[in-house]
Parts: structure tokens; sequence; C-alpha cells
């Protein structure tokens, strides 16, 4: 069964402009839906980030490690939390000097062995629907 989600979503606004709209990751909030990111010295290959995605006080916070650092085209991260492990991806390809592609990608460890991955067909969708929507936000924020 597959770990990995994989979102694009075409942007009309120049491929830097979205790039600083993407990395400000204490502004993600605005177009992540339910989620709330800190960030600690996050522009640059060993920075940290940690982000709580939930509602109230169910949720979970998301603790990442910066594994790569390309402004303004790439920015991976190795997820290092309970809930969520694994690497992630953005990466912005410009498309012309007004448009680009943003694609967010995730390869998840699921946790609780035969648990987790039964959990998996049900939140899959979910979870892909919230980075879908997430990159319609960042769409109209950019």
């Amino acid at each position: 069964m597959s770990t990995e989600l994989r979102v694009t979503q075409v942007v009309g606004a120049p491929a830097d402009r979205v790039w600083e709209v993407l990395t400000d990751w204490d502004r993600q909030g605005e177009w992540i839906p339910a989620t709330r990111v800190h960030a600690m010295d996050g522009h640059a290959v060993g920075g940290r980030i940690e982000a709580w995605t939930g509602l109230g006080p169910l949720g979970f916070v998301d603790t990442m490690t910066i594994t790569r650092w390309e402004p303004p085209k790439r920015c991976e991260v190795l997820h290092t939390g309970r809930v969520v492990r694994g690497p992630g991806l953005f990466s912005v390809e410009p498309l012309g000097p007004a448009q680009c592609r943003v694609v967010w990608e995730e390869h998840l460890d699921l946790p609780m062995g035969v648990v987790g991955r039964a959990g998996w067909r049900v939140v899959r969708p979910l979870a892909r629907a919230g980075l879908a929507l997430a990159l319609r936000r960042l769409a109209s924020t950019a």
C-alpha cells in the first residue's frame, strides 16, 4: 500500500513570489487548514519547523527538519514527530513570468503497524483533500 501523497497546483503568480509565501512558515496557517506553524531558523538545511494540526485539543504536533534548501525551487524536510514521520517536499516550477506549478509530496512512515496501515485507507483521501485545499488556498494568497 502506498503511503505517498502528491498534489500539484498551477498558481497565477511568479515562482519567486509563490516561494516567498510557501516558505513563510509562520504564516502557513493562513492557507493550510487547521494548522499553526512555527519555524526555528527555518530557511536553511538543518532548520527546524513545528506545526500543530488539529481542531481545539484534538490534533498532533508535526516536527520537521529541513534536509534540502534550494530557493526558490525546492525545500525538502524530514518529519520527525510521533504521528507524522518520513520525508516531504515543496517544489516550485516556473511556467512563465507570471505562472508556476507547486508540488507538495509526502512519503509517510505509518505508525502503529497493521492498525496504522488499515487506518491509512480512511485517512489517505482526507489527507490528500486537505493538501489539495491548502494548495488552492495558497494559489489565491500568492
